[in-house]
């Protein structure tokens, strides 16, 4: 079947921050200096939060090819055996490295080289004596395996995500490090969830709920207000095409809810204000999908007035293709309506 659009919500990558907050200091300081994000002309960046699971804001993205270089310059033969599991933490810092060029550049090879990395490092790394090195490289092995599947729309590296996910919860856990155990928990309900677009099966649907679901018992808006309004927007996401697959309209009333939570947190706290627009549009999808489902013509136009008052009033905040999408969910809801006004005449 189809899918209708809906968006995500990522959180920023405070594995990739720390990757290269960790390299500056191989670069020399006019190198390092590239690093700081241009702050100097205040434009809205309607694409935040949006762009992928490699994207953050402490360093600009400028530096990657510098860090790279003086990466992959450094792994030498030598540095491996004298200092084998310093030569791993390396191997680990460049796969983040090539992952975020890799999602920069919409690179396959990028991808490709930075699994390798991560496998490279996980030869060194073992769970039971470099536990917490050990989760890391999975986690990064598995989140360079989801974005390199969401790209090529492949099951194959979407399923090994699934698998070093799955790997990193053993040390991991909610109790010892509640924040790296509900970021894991994101993640995977973020790989399930493509992973059932493609396979439209309902099974990786239903477990891509049940993480997201986890992820939320640990999260609170003051402390993590993007996180958690991402997290209710993305379940809201996986119940939408779940509630499609299935024809049924409770699972889109379920969608609808999570949604609205994801709303509400992200007026609450103040979120940038594109991002209370994702979640709306979103929500403002699922009751049109709601509306075709039970034939309600009163819900449809409701929906139309929704829509047109989004496009009127939230242009500025709307990316191009959010805004084309929110044209034709216009065109659908009212001609819902029309159908049903002439066959009630």
């Amino acid at each position: 079947m189809r899918f209708s659009t809906n968006y995500l919500l990522y959180p920023e990558n405070k594995a990739l921050e720390r990757s290269i907050a960790n390299a500056l200091g191989l670069l020399s300081a006019e190198a390092a200096a590239a690093a700081a994000p241009d702050t100097q002309v205040a434009v809205a960046d309607n694409f935040r939060y949006t762009r992928g699971n490699y994207e953050q804001h402490r360093f600009s993205a400028r530096i990657f090819e510098s860090l790279r270089e003086v990466l992959e310059h450094s792994l030498t033969d030598q540095f491996h055996e004298q200092e084998p599991l310093a030569w791993a933490q390396t191997r680990n810092t460049l796969g983040n490295i090539l992952a975020a060029q890799g999602q920069q550049r919409r690179d396959t090879q990028s991808y490709e080289r930075a699994i390798q990395c991560f496998i490279c490092a996980l030869e060194e790394f073992k769970q039971e004596s470099s536990p917490l090195e050990w989760a890391a490289a999975q986690y990064g092995l598995g989140t360079a395996n989801q974005a390199l599947g969401r790209l090529l729309d492949d099951t194959k590296p979407l399923k090994s995500a699934v698998d070093a996910y799955t790997d990193t919860l053993q040390v991991w856990t909610r109790d010892a490090y509640p924040e790296e155990w509900m970021r894991t928990m994101h993640q995977l309900g973020a790989t399930l969830h493509t992973y059932g677009t493609l396979l439209k099966g309902n099974r990786q649907f239903q477990k891509s709920v049940v993480a997201y679901k986890n992820a939320l018992a640990a999260l609170d808006a003051d402390d993590y207000a993007l996180e958690l309004s991402a997290t209710h927007n993305n379940r809201g996401a996986a119940l939408h095409h779940l509630g499609e697959s299935e024809e049924n309209p409770d699972r889109m009333k379920e969608a609808i809810n999570s949604y609205e939570l994801a709303l509400t947190v992200s007026m609450e706290q103040q979120l940038p204000i594109h991002v209370s627009v994702i979640c709306r549009v979103n929500k403002a999808t699922a009751l049109n999908v709601l509306a075709q489902l039970t034939n309600d013509a009163a819900l449809a136009e409701e929906i139309a007035d929704e829509f047109e008052v989004i496009i009127e009033c939230f242009r500025h905040a709307l990316q191009p293709l959010c805004l084309k999408h929110c044209q034709e969910q216009l065109k659908l809801a009212q001609s819902q309506t029309a159908l049903s006004s002439q066959a009630a005449g």
